[in-house]
């Protein structure tokens, strides 16, 4: 997939993090982070995955594939990377789920384990939700999230999102249907 000359561009700064799309030349740095993964934690930590398929030709396709998709406003995918020496921590993404009289979204985030219990997941969704909000043009954002994961529904708490209902058998994963805790934020709260 090869783009035209317009391009997804939002970066946006906390204290310590730098929030924007991921760059064909940050390859490197992204392989890296993955590839220093710790085992997995719990159910919901994929730990250690395997990125031999991960070329750099494949990850070049992704980041033109997130371009495609955010020029579209499908879907809004950033990476979370530290301002001190520029390591990738992770991801926040963003899906349209309908515009019009709505401007509704889901929050998806996900940190390196290696980087947890730092602050970097919170301070990342915080901004991010303020991106979705001011420059993405999004009402509400909702995040769908497991009710056996309490670090998500902790981290969605702490940024100021609020729980709304638990939705019965919401997504098909782990060989069934799930039920999710949903937690929402406006962008008049």
């Amino acid at each position: 997939m090869k783009l035209t000359e317009e391009t997804f561009e939002i970066v946006s700064e906390t204290e310590r993090l730098v929030i924007r799309p991921l760059r064909k030349d940050d390859y490197k740095n992204w392989l890296n982070e993955f590839e220093n993964r710790f085992p997995s934690q719990h159910r919901h930590d994929k730990g250690k995955i395997d990125m031999s398929e991960c070329t750099q030709e494949w990850f070049y396709n992704l980041v033109d594939k997130h371009q495609d998709l955010a020029l579209k406003d499908i879907a809004h995918v950033f990476g979370v990377f530290r301002k001190e020496d520029g390591a990738h921590l992770g991801m926040v993404d963003f899906s349209t789920l309908a515009r019009d009289d709505f401007q509704w979204g889901r929050i998806g985030y996900s940190i390196h384990n290696q980087y947890w219990r730092k602050g970097y997941g919170k301070e990342a969704v915080k901004e991010a939700l303020h991106i979705a909000f001011n420059r993405l043009n999004f009402h509400r954002i909702e995040a769908h999230i497991n009710i056996d994961n309490p670090a998500s529904y902790n981290l969605a708490s702490s940024t100021g999102m609020k729980y709304e209902c638990t939705r019965r058998g919401f997504i098909f994963e782990f060989g069934g249907w799930t039920d999710n805790f949903i937690y929402y934020k406006n962008s008049i709260d």
